[in-house]
């Protein structure tokens, strides 16, 4: 299946000159989102996953069906202050500034196998934080998986060393 024909180009979003592509049309079609979860389950089986984490909001809508299908956990990555207990946390640099992200100090045990989800591989720097929180906790990242690849960008060249599957490229 194409997915590309179920993602949509949104001109000038969030910003001029910015080509946003919108993954909730692939979402709100039952059969291409079955699909691309399918994709993911496939690869995760492979790699003999343990539990799967994504960070917010879009790593949810992509993690949490993976994690269902493959009958294993899922654990959310969140901003700063989201967290109810105690949490890991990383901060990390944006195009402006800084930002955190945390996790549950209990949600990864060591040695577990942990896939990584998102919906856009970008820059690299949300994923990068996200494997740094999961790597404190000894978890073993043992696949990173997307929906979207902005080639672009670069963020590939922050997660050397890691398996990635991504299921488009723009």
């Amino acid at each position: 299946m194409d997915l590309k024909q179920y993602i949509t180009i949104v001109p000038d979003f969030p910003k001029p000159g910015i080509l946003f592509k919108d993954i909730t049309t692939l979402m709100d079609n039952g059969e291409a989102y079955k699909y691309a979860t399918d994709q993911i389950v496939e690869y995760a089986r492979e790699k003999q996953i343990d539990i799967v984490v994504g960070p917010e909001a879009r790593g949810f809508i992509i993690g949490c069906p993976v994690a269902y299908a493959l009958g294993v956990g899922f654990a959310p990555v969140r901003k700063e202050g989201k967290l109810p207990r105690e949490v890991v946390r990383v901060e990390y640099g944006l195009e402006y500034g800084t930002d955190v992200l945390t996790m549950h100090k209990d949600a990864i045990k060591p040695g577990q196998r942990v896939l990584i989800t998102d919906d856009l591989l970008a820059t690299g720097g949300t994923m990068r934080a996200t494997i740094d929180l999961v790597e404190q906790l000894g978890g073993v990242v043992a696949g990173l998986a997307f929906l979207i690849e902005l080639t672009e960008l670069g963020g590939r060249k922050k997660l050397e060393g890691y398996d990635i599957l991504t299921l488009m490229q723009f």
